[in-house]
């Protein structure tokens, strides 16, 4: 695409979700909307914004950190009372094809974490909303 020095092609570096954003726009996939969240603390704060996203038909969050350097992806948000919140988080190194969703449950590749476990307080984020309809999107997440 033109946004990486010539030695990245055919290395093992990693992307991070402003490249996996870009991608999905040259390659014509789903719209990605970026959203930087400077601390995992504050991620607290955007959880009424993922449960809209994700409420309005939006798919998968792909998420990328700096201290957290543990590729997930967020397929949804369970918000409770009080502070009580939760991501299903899925481990986007899985491949293959399971058997049943229990054995990627089992495997840990896929399950709901509280969201103070699952984001380093102090490393910072950006996650990649992907949506096929990037206007309904918009106007659930503003």
């Amino acid at each position: 695409m033109g946004d990486k020095s010539p030695g990245f092609r055919g290395s093992q570096s990693w992307i991070g979700c402003v490249e996996a954003s870009l991608c999905l726009d040259y390659f014509g996939g789903p719209q990605g909307r970026l959203c930087h969240i400077p601390r995992g603390a504050g991620l607290q704060g955007e959880l009424e914004k993922l449960y809209s996203h994700f409420a309005g038909g939006g798919g998968p969050v792909m998420v990328g950190g700096d201290a957290d350097a543990q590729s997930k992806a967020l397929l949804g948000v369970c918000l409770g009372p009080g502070t009580e919140a939760y991501v299903l988080v899925l481990d986007p190194h899985f491949w293959g094809d399971p058997k049943n969703p229990s054995e990627l449950q089992a495997g840990g590749w896929v399950g709901w974490r509280e969201v103070g476990t699952a984001f380093d307080p102090n490393s910072f984020y950006n996650l990649c909303l992907t949506s096929r309809n990037s206007q309904h999107q918009q106007d659930a997440l503003d």
